[in-house]
């Protein structure tokens, strides 16, 4: 399915409807930020708007404007679900596959509400009426800001918009140090900026809030559980559903971990594998050309980014580490080499 362009989903919505926005299990920065901005600036176009996610997102991002009308499926199932029966338009924020909203899925897959997707994530499944994927772009948020704009509606902008939308960029670029060189995500920063956000602020808020616990699993992930393959110029974190419970693990606790892996000299791939929930949760990270969503969604299940991606793998932990490994030696060459 081709890219719909904004005037059509502009007509869409040129009546009233009820609209119910999603987004995907695990929610970070940039689903509940892109999600908020688009229910409020849909509420001011006098849409009826709901978000719903399928899991509790993180600590980190309940001071959010307008968190606590969120719907979370798993613990709210019976309005979640009045919700997606009711809906005249679902949009799909900030995931490319319906498959991500877990048990929420086949329900808004058979709704018959019209179904819009607003995403940047590689490979977009076709089962939605209307598809906004642009991947070159930093985050969903920054499309939300694009989808506005392309409405002539840059005066409906507010403060709450602009936190959100904000927190949405900062958190899926790692505060401006990857997916950061397309030049509008600067010009649209500023914009938020005129609109009266305080960026110190809002960093002090997403990323100075760590309890003792998540400090300290950050401290073993590295000093204990980080294995470096230089001759691979690879390193990787394994965290066992034991550790997580050592160090009371709370939702968004091991956000960005993988990262610290990565920022290693000469290291140009990185992974954190953790069980969680029954599964094994694996985040890849990469540098230069060295694409991680081609890895993930070859050998793993998964996808994501050319340079950020995920998989959930139903193997232990160890046959997980175990396949990944060998895989290395296919990409020795590559990987030395990714600029």
């Amino acid at each position: 399915m081709e890219n719909t362009d904004f005037a059509v989903i502009s007509e869409k919505l040129s009546v009233p409807l009820r609209i119910l926005i999603t987004t995907h299990t695990n929610p970070d920065g940039d689903a509940i930020g892109s999600s908020l901005a688009l229910s409020f600036y849909l509420k001011k176009k006098s849409h009826s708007v709901q978000v719903m996610v399928p899991d509790p997102y993180p600590d980190f991002l309940a001071w959010m404007p307008g968190h606590e009308q969120i719907l979370v499926f798993a613990s709210d199932r019976d309005a979640c679900i009045t919700a997606i029966e009711n809906a005249d338009l679902i949009i799909s924020s900030d995931y490319n596959n319906l498959s991500r909203l877990n048990e929420a899925g086949p329900l808004v897959r058979k709704s018959k509400a019209i179904k819009v997707l607003i995403d940047h994530h590689l490979n977009p499944s076709d089962e939605f009426d209307y598809k906004i994927s642009i991947s070159r772009i930093s985050s969903t948020s920054e499309i939300v800001y694009n989808f506005i704009a392309a409405h002539g509606d840059v005066h409906l902008l507010d403060r709450d918009i602009a936190e959100c939308i904000y927190t949405g960029i900062i958190t899926d670029t790692g505060s401006l140090s990857y997916s950061c060189n397309y030049v509008n995500t600067y010009v649209i920063i500023a914009a938020l900026f005129r609109l009266g956000i305080d960026g110190e602020h809002l960093h002090r808020l997403i990323y100075d809030t760590y309890s003792e616990s998540r400090l300290r699993l950050l401290g073993y992930s590295i000093s204990d559980q980080l294995v470096v393959l230089q001759e691979f110029h690879t390193a990787y974190i394994t965290l066992t559903k034991e550790d997580l419970q050592r160090f009371d693990h709370q939702i968004g606790d091991t956000e960005g971990v993988v990262n610290y892996a990565l920022s290693i000299k000469d290291i140009n791939l990185a992974a954190l594998f953790m069980e969680r929930d029954g599964i094994v949760k694996v985040s890849f990270r990469s540098k230069g050309n060295f694409s991680v969503d081609t890895l993930a969604r070859d050998y793993f299940g998964g996808g994501g980014h050319r340079n950020a991606a995920g998989a959930n793998c139903t193997t232990t932990l160890a046959e997980t580490v175990s396949k990944f490994e060998q895989l290395l030696s296919d990409y020795q060459a590559k990987l030395k080499s990714v600029y």
